[in-house]
């Protein structure tokens, strides 16, 4: 029952960022607005408890998540053969991106390194 709630806090609060999103007509999209009231009501254990309960049972559950996305890739083989390579590049280099600027950004918080 305790995930049952953490998952309807999840839904409420992926739903009520879509309704500020659209409803504001704010430039940020809706689950981004969600997630950060999540953030912010995750510091209340009513919030808290039911969530981490919810997000235990998704994480313990995590591969069957993935049988969509494979199922999607069977069934569009001829696609990945012709975009196979781009899209692998892809993949690799703006992992590579995203690690480089992650790097710099906790440089910056860091600050100068000590002598």
């Amino acid at each position: 029952m305790r995930g049952l709630q953490g998952l309807a806090w999840l839904l409420a609060m992926q739903s009520l960022g879509e309704l500020l999103s659209r409803g504001l007509s704010l430039p940020i999209p809706g689950p981004v607005i969600g997630m950060l009231l999540l953030l912010g009501a995750l510091q209340l254990p009513l919030v808290r408890n039911p969530v981490a309960a919810c997000a235990n049972f998704l994480l313990s559950h995590l591969s069957l998540l993935f049988v969509p996305v494979g199922v999607g890739v069977m069934t569009h083989l001829g696609l990945l053969s012709q975009y196979g390579v781009r899209m692998m590049a892809v993949v690799v280099l703006s992992t590579w991106i995203g690690l480089a600027v992650t790097v710099l950004v906790l440089r910056a918080f860091k600050g100068p390194r000590d002598a």
